[in-house]
């Protein structure tokens, strides 16, 4: 009787003292701005955003609000199911997705159910939010790393096979928030990716800057679908040598016409904004199939702009003008700071309706008694069959 007495009065004045409690149930998680897990609180549908640290999976069984930065860090893996959709809120330059060097991104959509990253707004607009960004291991022009034009990530390195992931059956709209006008988020940016990543079945609608930039790498897109993009349709620096690309098409709708104050379809340089003339691995990829057509009322700056180092193979191009609109030159292999690459190679044709003239090729200026000039091929033809066919955007729902 004395023992049980005991035990009683110990149990008494432990739970007195030490809050004893036969309760197992677990303490409150807090957010900490971590995803270390599924189960994490921070894993919030409603209130996505932080950095992503081990394998996490986004699930089409709800929508995802992104409401701030969602980074991946080395090491972990974002995985998007098909079928899933993640509305960024509009908040400019602080809503993204980055993937980290040495971390990678599994986008599973399907043509049936391609997943969808676009604008919470109630009336969306270009610029709502920033956009997607992948920074790799691979090879940039004169070696070594660098940070990103926005939110400062490093990327860059010796790596040209690094792989980052797979994107497929991937819809990004409402894109490109500006900081200030050198620095802005395109739609997608691909830092240094290597070639090991793969990337199919994209398209990047209503951004407002670059639909799609390459910044060195060699990573390869296929099937690549650019819409109303207020600056450049395909954009490349820094030393990128994809070398598969394949079915670009670049469109601006009659009736758009918000642009900035040089738009083009491509829009080439060999190294960072022309600087570094002297830099090794200068960007020199190759695409085979792409269309750019410019039917607003609105001046296109270049259809093609090749220059500052930058080499480029280019088969089976086709350019066109919508009624109303126009264009600076039709090809142009150089500008102020440097020409295209003597190796530059494109042939494809151009569509002469609407005042496009397709001898419009420009090799050579002279400016203050300075000669730039470029050896690059170029053999366009009158030709009026689009070198990509729109049917294999269907799955986008865009109506050409």
């Amino acid at each position: 009787m004395k023992t049980l007495k005991n035990y009683f009065a110990m149990a008494a004045l432990c739970a007195v003292i030490f809050g004893c409690s036969d309760d197992d149930t677990p303490p409150v998680q807090t957010k900490d701005g971590v995803i270390s897990s599924q189960s994490d609180v921070d894993l919030d549908a409603a209130d996505l955003k932080g950095k992503i640290t081990s394998s996490i999976t986004l699930s089409n069984t709800q929508e995802w609000n992104l409401t701030g930065p969602l980074s991946v860090a080395s090491g972990a893996k974002l995985t998007i199911d098909a079928g899933t959709t993640i509305k960024a809120q509009a908040g400019g330059t602080n809503v993204y997705i980055a993937v980290e060097q040495g971390a990678q991104i599994f986008v599973n959509g399907t043509a049936a159910a391609p997943v969808k990253m676009t604008s919470s707004a109630a009336n969306p607009a270009s610029g709502d939010w920033g956009g997607l960004l992948l920074m790799g291991n691979a090879p940039i022009s004169g070696g070594g790393t660098a940070t990103t034009e926005v939110v400062d990530y490093t990327y860059g390195g010796t790596n040209a096979t690094d792989d980052s992931g797979d994107i497929t059956y991937l819809i990004v709209e409402y894109t490109g928030a500006r900081i200030n006008g050198d620095k802005e988020f395109n739609g997608v940016t691909f830092y240094g990716v290597g070639s090991g990543t793969t990337v199919s079945n994209l398209a990047v609608l209503y951004g407002d800057d670059d639909a799609v930039e390459w910044f060195g790498g060699s990573v390869s897109v296929s099937n690549l679908l650019v819409a109303n993009a207020k600056d450049d349709m395909f954009d490349w620096t820094q030393g990128y040598v994809g070398q598969n690309n394949t079915n670009f098409y670049g469109i601006r709708q009659a009736g758009f016409v918000a642009v900035t104050s040089d738009p083009r379809g491509i829009e080439a340089d060999g190294n960072l904004d022309g600087n570094s003339p002297q830099d090794a691995n200068q960007s020199n990829p190759k695409i085979d199939g792409i269309t750019i057509i410019h039917n607003a009322a609105v001046e296109m700056s270049d259809m093609v702009k090749i220059r500052r180092g930058s080499g480029a193979v280019i088969t089976n191009l086709y350019v066109a003008l919508g009624a109303g609109a126009t264009a600076g030159d039709l090809v142009d292999l150089v500008d102020d700071k440097g020409a295209a690459i003597d190796a530059t190679s494109i042939t494809g044709t151009a569509n002469s309706a609407n005042g496009l003239d397709i001898t419009d090729i420009k090799k050579s200026q002279t400016k203050d008694g300075v000669t730039i000039s470029s050896n690059g091929t170029v053999t366009i033809t009158a030709g009026t069959t689009s070198a990509v066919n729109t049917s294999i955007f269907a799955w986008t729902g865009f109506s050409f």
